[in-house]
């Protein structure tokens, strides 16, 4: 992994900053997103990880009001810049950050290492091909549902990886394509979803926040 006096070479980056639960958190953002982005085909592997998403913020909010359980584990998966790995780092959660593209690795690297969350652990994760040591407690993530492609590889990974008893929780906004995935998973998941309403950018955003646990066979 990159040194950060490296990171910063590497990249062009502006500063943004949020506030959650009463703690500053600082995070690397592009300056431009135009260096990952394929001229050739615009909508291919686009960057969404390269800004911080509401779905995000609400649940970063969310780790940071859990209690923690030094026992438990977290794997986030499709962490993007690591806002919410990280919150839940410095709110004292044992955290493993994920995601496949090797500039969104990097900046969840070095936003750990801006916030003082050195130990956490970030590892390279495809979905489709999935190779972790252990199982967790909670997989965690914020967006990552865009395509019904996915939806099987997610559910895989929850069989995979999730510790019997624990739980999945997701954030992201109400588009269709989530709540497809929401309703598939009902079949074999007992669902609390949470309306939440955020002001940005001059207009309200509703993002549905779910807590997901298997039911019993």
């Amino acid at each position: 992994m990159l040194s950060l006096e490296a990171f910063q070479k590497a990249y062009e980056t502006d500063i943004s900053e949020v506030v959650i639960r009463g703690q500053r958190f600082r995070l690397f953002v592009p300056s431009t997103i135009d260096r990952f982005i394929d001229e050739d085909d615009v909508f291919h592997r686009f960057p969404l990880w390269s800004k911080i998403w509401e779905a995000s913020l609400v649940l970063a909010d969310e780790l940071a009001s859990m209690t923690v359980h030094p026992g438990k584990t977290f794997l986030e998966i499709g962490s993007g810049l690591g806002l919410v790995g990280v919150v839940a780092a410095s709110f004292g959660h044992n955290v493993t950050l994920s995601e496949y593209d090797p500039h969104a690795l990097a900046f969840a690297w070095a936003n750990a290492q801006l916030n003082g969350c050195s130990s956490v652990r970030i590892v390279s994760l495809d979905w489709n091909k999935p190779e972790l040591n252990g199982m967790f407690d909670f997989i965690v993530g914020s967006e990552v549902i865009y395509h019904e492609r996915d939806f099987e590889p997610l559910q895989a990974m929850f069989r995979k990886f999730l510790e019997p008893g624990g739980e999945v929780i997701l954030c992201a906004e109400m588009r269709k394509t989530n709540m497809a995935f929401f309703g598939l998973m009902q079949e074999s998941y007992a669902i609390k979803p949470r309306e939440k309403t955020l002001r940005a950018a001059g207009k309200n955003i509703s993002v549905i926040l779910c807590n997901m646990t298997p039911r019993l066979a």
